[in-house]
């Protein structure tokens, strides 16, 4: 599992601008089955995406195709981890240490 944190690089004007496109970008994450869970942060200097998948280098290419960071708008920090323990309705996510 991976947590992909964006921090904005650019004024939030210029964010709006792609927000559309970013959306649509996270809607086909949504329907492959890569994103769980995503929002802003508070305060508004960001996001957040809880992602799947068995490969960083499959992650590191799909947070390269946000439209926010295609356009350099924001710099994304993405953090693997093994989710041992889960909520009840994330039980099919979760993975066994090594």
């Amino acid at each position: 599992m991976f947590v992909l944190e964006l921090t904005y690089t650019a004024p939030v004007e210029r964010v709006d601008a792609l927000m559309a496109e970013h959306i649509t970008w996270l809607d086909e994450q949504y329907a492959a089955g890569v994103f769980i869970a995503s929002g802003r942060k508070n305060p508004r200097d960001g996001g957040v995406i809880l992602a799947v998948g068995e490969e960083r280098a499959a992650i590191e290419k799909i947070a390269a195709a946000d439209p926010f960071a295609a356009h350099g708008v924001c710099a994304y920090r993405i953090t693997e981890f093994i989710a041992t323990k889960t909520a009840p309705a994330l039980t099919p996510y979760r993975q066994q240490l090594p």
